[in-house]
């Protein structure tokens, strides 16, 4: 996909997942979120080629500008959102799959030193809440949604709800299957 289509497809991404979204103008010069995704896929271009100190510098720069840290290792999928992206925070082992939402204050991170797969793995139309921690080499499947706040320790099978802290895995009964059109509401699921 050209660059031009990579953005036409987040604003059109952005305008769906945020109902306060008024125009593309708006979302292109004012959406942070959108902002630090566009600088995370600098920096890991220049991670890919090996130039990490100037990827590192690009990330750090964009951390700065926007208050969302993604480290430009990280793994991330087409359609990516970030809603008032304050505060986030990606670590370099991270993978997430398409459609994937955080929102302000969520930490994808690790819980060692190693250097080993150490960040969290989120599957395609996974939605994460306000001040949630992903933390350590976990895989939350397809579907799952972060309730605000929770600590995710553990594995998550597709399509569960987490919630807590720390947070235990619940099934739950979708109120409309996944599409690219399918915006989460956490609140539409029942336990």
């Amino acid at each position: 996909m050209s660059v031009f289509g990579r953005v036409r497809e987040d604003l059109a991404t952005a305008r769906r997942r945020d109902p306060a979204a008024r125009s593309n103008a708006e979302v292109f010069w004012l959406y942070s979120g959108l902002h630090a995704v566009w600088a995370y896929r600098v920096a890991n271009r220049l991670w890919r080629w090996r130039w990490f100190f100037v990827a590192r510098w690009v990330s750090q720069l964009a951390r700065f500008l926007t208050g969302v840290e993604i480290h430009p290792g990280a793994t991330i999928g087409r359609r990516f959102f970030i809603d008032h992206g304050m505060g986030v925070v990606i670590g370099e082992t991270a993978e997430l799959g398409d459609d994937v939402m955080l929102y302000h204050g969520v930490t994808l991170g690790g819980r060692s030193s190693e250097r080993a797969k150490r960040h969290p793995t989120l599957g395609d139309h996974v939605t994460v809440g306000a001040g949630a921690a992903v933390l350590g080499p976990v895989t939350l499947g397809d579907g799952c949604v972060v309730g605000a706040h929770a600590v995710v320790l553990k594995d998550a099978p597709a399509r569960s709800l987490l919630v807590g802290s720390p947070a235990k895995p619940r099934p739950i009964a979708p109120v409309h299957e996944f599409d690219q059109q399918f915006f989460v509401d956490p609140g539409s699921y029942s336990i």
